[in-house]
């Protein structure tokens, strides 16, 4: 039991992973924001398109 204890405390104190589990955890938390406001971002991609190729016809 105590060996693993050990095991335990070492990885906690170890910090070699945290930063792939830190870009990891952000990655998930940009794809759930990306999925909540998926139509608002579409609305507004939409919205650029459109006064983009209305500005080129102008042209």
């Amino acid at each position: 039991m105590s060996k693993l204890l050990g095991m335990l405390k070492r990885f906690f104190r170890e910090e070699d992973g945290m930063g792939t589990i830190e870009i990891i955890l952000i990655i998930v938390v940009l794809i759930a924001l990306v999925l909540i406001f998926r139509e608002q971002i579409l609305g507004i991609v939409d919205d650029l398109f459109s006064k983009v190729t209305s500005s080129v016809d102008k042209f």
